[in-house]
């Protein structure tokens, strides 16, 4: 809302104020208008947002199985470029470059995000350790029509991939541990009109059915990419 007045001084008057409602005038001598103008209100935005997390404890492979795991420890593997390129889970991408040391850019095909289709293009950073193995989200973008790539600046991302394992007992486990958050402001109608609830829930739903499946699969691509290393790494020792 602004406020216009206008306000005239005669001579040998002081300044009066006056406040009054939008059409009326005060009769007073000194005093001409005072007008309330009313501006349009900027529309609602609603503050959306979704999260998921998923985690995963599978059983690795042993010597047992065939494969001579405690000369090749996955530590190793996740350093070696088979490894980088299996957390990633490049096979789910629609391409992928590296950026830098430990730094990907990483685009996903096409997805259905509430009424809109959207291509998510990541910059991931990826920290293998003797211990563990890492990979953070440092940005991530919409790419898509004009007002889905204007979203861009009404968004964040949060994400992390923790990878641990443990092969200290007889049997040897890893864990994966995925987190996704995401806030949103949200001003294109009709979902402005919405409960926040109403774009909330359906939004959780598809991400954690997101995530849920991501997981799964990475888990398994990282054992069965693990075994080929291995015995890929023992073929070419022998």
């Amino acid at each position: 809302m602004s406020l216009v007045m206008q306000s005239q001084r005669f001579v040998g008057s002081p300044m009066m104020s006056s406040s009054v409602v939008h059409g009326l005038s005060s009769t007073r001598k000194g005093i001409r208008i005072i007008k309330i103008i009313k501006c349009s209100t900027k529309t609602d935005v609603k503050n959306v947002f979704w999260s998921a997390r998923k985690k995963e404890r599978v059983k690795l492979p042993t010597n047992e199985d065939g494969f001579r795991v405690k000369d090749y420890p996955i530590c190793e593997f996740l350093n070696h470029p088979s490894g980088i390129e299996t957390v990633l889970n490049i096979n789910a991408l629609e391409s992928w470059e590296l950026l830098g040391s430990n730094t990907y850019r990483c685009k996903l095909p096409r997805i259905q995000l509430l009424r809109f289709e959207v291509s998510p293009a990541m910059v991931l950073q990826v920290n293998p350790t003797n211990e563990d193995c890492t990979v953070k989200l440092l940005s991530c973008k919409f790419e898509g029509s004009d007002i889905v790539e204007k979203q861009n600046e009404h968004f964040s991302a949060s994400m992390k991939n923790h990878i641990t394992w443990d092969t200290s007992a007889s049997e040897s486990f890893l864990n994966v541990d995925v987190s996704l958050k995401i806030h949103i402001e949200i001003y294109n109608q009709p979902f402005p009109l919405l409960p926040v609830s109403a774009i909330e829930v359906p939004g959780n739903i598809v991400m954690q059915a997101l995530v849920d499946r991501f997981v799964t699969l990475l888990v398994q691509q990282l054992l069965q990419d693990y075994e080929n290393w291995v015995l890929e790494q023992s073929e070419d020792s022998s």
